[in-house]
């Protein structure tokens, strides 16, 4: 078995005797004959947010970070002393939280200790960098850490199951379990090596027993969201909760899902979805009965760092002042000029206000990143998606905040797999189903809502192939003439080299994705040990690798022509008017109701125009509805009234509405 560093097992260690004396919070209050409340704060999943900034971005993000939960922390820590503080895990990577691992302090940790967290129950990303790096940064950290169902070789535990915390007398047991998947995560890597990863069920069961008659309560502190992990058992923590009703309740995680409250078995659930955009809580009240404890009532929430009005809460500036230093490293790193890029922008401005050009057409980004994939991992095809509309990266220096911004996936990589001719195809057919079908008289490319607004239905475009897309036909049908670059067809029977991320691979595989069921033998890994490793082998990275040591720092792409969209009408005359219009803000692109996700319906010329469409757009124009009236489809009112706006521009006098009339 690998040794393991000796700081780690003195976390181990200490984390079984610190009080709450130690971690420097309020004294608690003791027991009495009236009713004590104990609140229990979880956060999860913050993935290196300490300052509400994007270090890979290098802007401001105040949509969550721990400066902005501290300050929620205290007040909660005012109202009630008797406050508990717990964190599911995957804390120390993102963000750039991954820079400091080579440095003196990581500023998760001084951030943790500021805060005077009670618990920290570690989650697989955790062991991304190995258990040295792991051993290095959580010996900084001065609370219990947990991981109650990893062990090591010989049978003892790796660390802790559990810790007992007392606060007004009231003794909570906090039960650690990371999840079972982590083994997935982390194949083709030694960062494992030496340990073993058990059933968090059966160990959760193995510590309740250890810890009856020692505690008041149980509380379950799990990096596991509620459902079973791509359907396989033991893997949410609702499959604990029907099997361990000896728990109050479970701080859940991982999925980077927001649950208030949630009860299963009696057992209550919360999750602070992911980024410290939210903090769950948990309140317990106990009172004397008979000289008896006895826990009254239970209440779970989750309090969103941005208020109703989207105000988010206030940094708390003594602890952005600690951690200033970290801030300004980060900073100076995502603005190092890494290549220059020459010849032509990566994305055309979008032609229309609201409909992304780079998801609706190929693009000399896709391109690049395609680029990158195939040298590196000398797959036939590469798949990846761009998650940003705004996605933008023009002629002059490029940054590495520059390949954060376009890739925003920062733990994305490149996995290569054995599959057939059939299994690429029904994969790019998932794909294209982000796409709705289109219709006789449609002139805009627009988007399937749901597919828009899914964690994992994106929008993957492919490299190495050539194909269509043709939106007439029906789902699952969409992709015609698909073939190599040297134009030969790709047969079903076909073997192929499929480079893409293990994340999305795991999604079209599970119950209800493309792949549902099929196996594929994986090749190879950029994350690999004998690749580039966990860091080095993202495609942020190796796209940084890439410019500097293959293209010694000069990009200039070359336009590929690889894919396009067929089967929208982009030549008909009034399509310049419909685009005219939506530029100026007259005509809207379709989005859903709350506004979030635009242009999920296509514009239709032959679509029969309303009288409640003709007032509300000549009213934007200032010109007397009753001029449009004759007019029956969309096509022939789109024209009349941009005609009439640009004479009226023209003129300098724009007609309004009364003067029509007089």
């Amino acid at each position: 078995m690998k040794k393991l560093a000796k700081g780690l097992l003195s976390v181990a260690l200490t984390s079984m005797v610190l009080s709450s004396a130690m971690m420097g919070i309020a004294a608690p209050v003791k027991a009495a004959a009236t009713p004590t409340k104990i609140t229990l704060l979880g956060t999860s999943d913050i993935h290196g947010r300490f300052m509400p900034w994007d270090y890979a971005l290098d802007g401001p993000n105040p949509n969550g970070s721990m400066t902005q939960l501290f300050t929620m922390i205290k007040e909660i820590r005012k109202e009630n002393p008797n406050t508990v503080l717990l964190d599911a895990g995957d804390s120390i990577q993102d963000n750039s939280a991954e820079l400091f691992n080579d440095q003196p302090q990581s500023p998760i940790m001084v951030a943790m200790n500021e805060m005077n967290y009670d618990a920290w129950a570690f989650g697989n990303h955790e062991f991304n960098f190995g258990l040295d790096v792991l051993d290095k940064v959580s010996s900084q950290y001065k609370g219990s850490v947990l991981a109650g169902n990893i062990y090591k070789e010989n049978g003892e535990r790796f660390l802790p199951a559990y810790t007992i915390i007392e606060r007004g007398g009231i003794k909570i047991g906090v039960i650690g379990m990371n999840t079972p998947m982590i083994t997935d995560f982390e194949k083709g890597t030694d960062h494992l090596d030496g340990l073993v990863i058990k059933n968090p069920v059966e160990e959760t069961k193995k510590a309740v027993k250890e810890l009856e008659g020692k505690v008041d309560v149980m509380i379950g502190l799990m990096h596991m969201g509620i459902e079973n992990e791509n359907g396989i058992p033991g893997t949410g923590v609702a499959d604990i909760a029907n099997a361990v009703p000896e728990l109050t309740a479970i701080f859940a995680g991982h999925m980077h899902k927001l649950v208030k409250k949630e009860e299963i078995n009696g057992v209550l659930i919360t999750e602070p979805d992911k980024y410290g955009t939210h903090l769950s809580r948990i309140d317990l009240t106990f009172e004397k009965k008979d000289g008896k404890l006895v826990l009254t009532d239970k209440e779970a929430t989750a309090v969103p760092v941005k208020g109703a009005d989207g105000t988010p809460a206030v940094s708390d500036t003594a602890l952005e002042t600690k951690l200033q230093p970290f801030h300004e490293f980060a900073r100076a790193d995502a603005n190092i000029v890494v290549a220059e890029l020459k010849g032509m922008n990566l994305v055309e401005k979008n032609e229309i206000e609201g409909i992304p050009t780079v998801q609706i057409q190929e693009t000399p980004l896709s391109d690049f990143f395609h680029e990158v994939m195939l040298y590196y991992s000398k797959a036939d095809v590469v798949a990846h998606q761009i998650d940003n509309d705004k996605a933008k990266l023009d002629v002059g220096p490029i940054k590495k905040k520059d390949i954060a911004y376009n890739y925003q996936y920062a733990g994305g990589e490149i996995t290569v797999y054995k599959v057939t001719g059939k299994d690429l195809k029904d994969y790019m057919e998932w794909a294209v189903g982000y796409f709705n079908s289109t219709r006789p008289g449609d002139v805009t490319v627009s988007f399937d809502p749901k597919r828009r607004a899914s964690k994992y239905s994106t929008n993957d475009f492919f490299g190495g192939v050539k194909y269509e897309i043709d939106l007439t036909k029906p789902y699952g049908s969409r992709i015609t003439n698909l073939r190599k670059l040297d134009e030969t067809p790709i047969k079903a029977t076909d073997t192929l080299k499929l480079g893409m991320n293990a994340y999305r691979m795991e999604a079209l595989q599970a119950k209800g994705g493309a792949l549902e069921g099929r196996k594929f033998e994986q090749l190879w890994s950029s994350k690999d040990n004998s690749a580039f490793g966990e860091t080095g082998g993202t495609i942020r990275n190796r796209a940084i690798a890439y410019l500097k040591e293959v293209k010694k720092g000069v990009y200039e792409p070359k336009v590929q022509n690889n894919w396009k969209i067929t089967g929208v009408d982009t030549t008909a005359p009034v399509r310049k008017d419909i685009v005219e219009l939506i530029n100026a803000g007259i005509l809207s692109v379709p989005k859903t109701a709350d506004g979030k996700y635009t242009n999920i319906a296509s514009i239709n010329i032959q679509d029969a125009v309303t009288k409640e469409e003709i007032t509300e757009l000549s009213a934007k124009v200032k010109i007397n509805a009753a001029k449009f009236s004759t007019f029956k489809t969309k096509g022939e009112f789109y024209h009349q009234l941009n005609e009439a706006r640009k004479a009226a521009e023209k003129s300098g006098t724009p007609t309004t509405n009364t003067q029509q009339k007089k």
